[in-house]
C-alpha cells in the first residue's frame, strides 16, 4: 500500500521510526483554552519547536492553521464529544475519511473509550472507518482509552494494553493511549499492540522534568513517540517544550541534556 507508506512518512520520522504529534482538538471538548485561542502563533511556535504532525478538527484546517514554520503533518481528527454532554466519554463520528482527504490531510484519528457504555458503538466505527482508510490508503491513528465503569485506574497496564491491542485488532496504525507509570509495564503495552504505541500526555504535567523523563523511559522500552496537547500548547513556551522532546524522542538525548532546550 504504497499510499499509505508514504503518507506515515510524513507522520513518523522515517530515521528513527518515532513521532511527535501535538494533538490541537481541544476545542471541542473543552472550549477556548488556554494556548489554542490563538492558533497561529501556537501552531507556528509548535512547528519550529520540531513536532512531526499537528492534529485538529476539520474546521481549524479550514480556516487555514497549518504550514506554518517548519513542514507539518496534518491528522484531521474524526470523532468529538464536549465536557457539555452526559456523557462525554461517549465520542461519535463529525466528518469523514474523504472531507480529511479533500482537506490534504497525511492520515486522520479516532477516539475511542474502551468500557464505556457506548463502547460498542465507537468499535463499529472505528472498524469501519479502518476500511475505508485502507481504501484510500490514508494512515489512522486510534486515541484508545480505557474509561467506563468498569475501569478503577485508567493508567492500569492491565486495561491500556486491552485497549491498545484492540486497536491493532481492528486495523489501525498508530495507537494513542495512557502511559502505565514505569517502563516495565509499558513494554507490555508496546509488545501486545503489535503497531507504533505513542503515549499521551493527559492533563498537564507539573514539572518539565517529569514530562521529559516519562518520554525517555517510554521509548526505552519500545515506544514510538508521544501525542502530547496541553503540555505542549499550555507550556510557558510551546516551541521550546517542544524541542526538548522532540530531542529526546529522535536524538535520545538525556533528559539533562533535553532541559538545556528549555533555559
Amino acid at each position: 500500500m504504497i499510499g499509505k507508506k508514504i503518507r506515515l512518512e510524513r507522520i513518523i520520522n522515517r530515521n528513527t521510526g518515532r513521532t511527535v504529534i501535538a494533538p490541537m482538538d481541544h476545542g471541542v471538548s473543552s472550549g477556548p483554552i488556554k494556548g489554542i485561542i490563538n492558533m497561529d502563533e501556537t501552531v507556528e511556535s509548535i512547528s519550529q519547536g520540531g513536532a512531526d504532525a499537528i492534529l485538529m478538527h476539520k474546521g481549524i484546517v479550514q480556516q487555514g492553521h497549518r504550514g506554518y514554520g517548519e513542514d507539518l503533518g496534518l491528522i484531521v481528527h474524526l470523532s468529538a464529544s464536549t465536557s457539555l454532554a452526559p456523557d462525554p466519554n461517549d465520542k461519535v463520528t463529525v466528518t469523514t475519511v474523504e472531507k480529511a482527504i479533500q482537506l490534504g490531510a497525511d492520515a486522520v484519528s479516532v477516539h475511542v473509550n474502551l468500557g464505556s457504555e457506548t463502547e460498542s458503538q465507537m468499535l463499529k466505527e472505528l472498524g469501519e472507518i479502518s476500511e475505508t482508510c485502507d481504501f484510500w490508503g490514508i494512515p489512522l491513528l486510534a486515541m484508545m482509552y480505557p474509561r467506563g465503569q468498569k475501569v478503577d485506574d485508567e493508567n492500569d497496564v492491565e486495561f491500556v494494553k486491552h485497549a491498545a491491542r484492540v486497536g491493532s485488532e481492528l486495523g489501525v496504525d498508530i495507537v494513542k493511549t495512557n502511559y502505565t507509570g514505569d517502563p516495565d509495564s509499558f513494554r507490555e503495552v508496546v509488545e501486545g499492540a503489535l503497531v507504533p504505541v505513542v503515549i499521551a500526555g493527559g492533563p498537564k504535567v507539573e514539572t518539565d522534568e517529569e514530562l521529559l523523563e516519562m518520554v525517555k523511559d517510554s521509548l526505552s522500552v519500545g515506544g514510538a513517540g508521544v501525542a502530547f496537547g496541553r503540555n505542549l500548547f499550555q507550556a510557558e513556551n510551546p516551541g521550546k517544550i517542544t524541542r526538548a522532546i522532540s530531542e529526546v524522542v529522535h536524538h535520545d538525548l538525556d533528559v539533562d541534556e533535553a532541559l538545556e532546550f528549555l533555559k
